[in-house]
């Protein structure tokens, strides 16, 4: 039977808004049940820190629990795999940082791609390292702890969250830099470093300042200098590497939140936006500046900015990495 011109087209249009209608019902049910943050390192961290306190107020305006994962080993690129391979529905984030998303793609044979197998969603707050000793090292400051490495380079270790992490980046460095040699011990994160450092099983390490802060201000170990241009406000007794001795050592460990490549756009916006009302909570605010955490402005929060800052950052630092030969353990 032949359809009548009118009724035809109106069907057609019909059709033609069902995409749009179901992409509409989509971003208003979503989410329907709990989201997962996977988190590539262990429990205590700095990620893992970050990611409950980004979860729980997220929790409000998605209206879902966000429960955390932790997925550990092979500096966190076996936790980022796990979200690369998840089902592209918005219910797996991975909470990852500069070393996971662009460190880890110039050492590692990674069975995804950075760039193509993820779809940025927020970039979160950053902080710098703090480079730090055990308790009875015999240095008052960055200089003397320098000048003790050189007299104990066959015997000083510090500790490290593994291959391509940045605690090992920064240190290598600060090797260079300041001209010392140590050996570097490898755990499978920076908490089970830092518990080493207080009970001084290891000597040195440069740890963010927000997995290392509460033992600082504790006494537990000794902190020489902060890995920036400008002092940590939560620490300002810290003087930055340019004060301290190591003029140069600037690393910044920004942090991320990204989806599986193909998860739909308005789930990403409703994702982002949660992000972004996060960061603008004044006790989020207030809990990543106890971090010794910087939020960045709002511009800089969304997908676009941090799909930009991930390219430029791989395009900065792959060849300086794959310069120092390292390699993945």
């Amino acid at each position: 039977m032949k359809v009548p011109r009118r009724k035809f087209l109106h069907l057609a249009a019909c059709a033609a808004a069902l995409p749009v209608v179901s992409r509409i019902a989509r971003a208003q049910s979503y989410p329907t049940r709990p989201i997962t943050f996977n988190v590539p390192f262990p429990a205590g961290g700095p990620t893992d820190a970050i990611a409950r306190v980004m979860g729980e107020r997220m929790r409000v305006a998605l209206g879902q629990p966000i429960l955390i994962e932790n997925v550990s080993g092979a500096a966190g690129s076996i936790g980022v795999g796990r979200v690369a391979h998840a089902p592209p529905d918005g219910y797996t984030v991975g909470v990852g940082h500069w070393s996971t998303h662009v460190v880890n793609g110039a050492i590692y044979d990674l069975s995804y791609d950075l760039l193509k197998d993820f779809a940025p969603v927020a970039l979160l707050p950053a902080n710098p390292q703090l480079i730090m000793s055990k308790k009875n090292v015999p240095a008052a400051n960055l200089k003397e702890l320098i000048s003790w490495l050189k007299a104990n380079q066959s015997t000083a270790a510090a500790g490290t969250a593994g291959a391509g992490s940045a605690s090992q980046i920064s240190e290598i460095y600060f090797q260079k830099i300041t001209g010392t040699r140590f050996t570097m011990v490898p755990y499978r994160g920076t908490g089970p470093a830092l518990n080493d450092l207080v009970a001084g099983q290891i000597d040195l390490i440069l740890d963010q300042a927000s997995n290392s802060m509460a033992q600082v201000r504790a006494g537990t170990i000794k902190a020489y200098a902060v890995t920036a241009k400008s002092r940590l406000p939560s620490l300002p007794e810290i003087p930055t590497v340019d004060e301290a001795g190591a003029p140069g050592l600037y690393i910044s460990v920004w942090y991320g939140l990204w989806v599986p490549k193909g998860t739909p756009r308005d789930i990403i916006a409703k994702l982002s936006d949660a992000a972004i009302t996060a960061m603008a909570d004044p006790t989020v605010r207030m809990r990543m500046t106890d971090f010794g955490l910087e939020v960045p402005p709002p511009e800089q929060q969304t997908p676009e900015a941090l799909g930009a800052l991930q390219k430029a950052e791989i395009e900065k630092w792959w060849p300086i990495i794959k310069a120092a030969n390292i390699k993945a353990e």
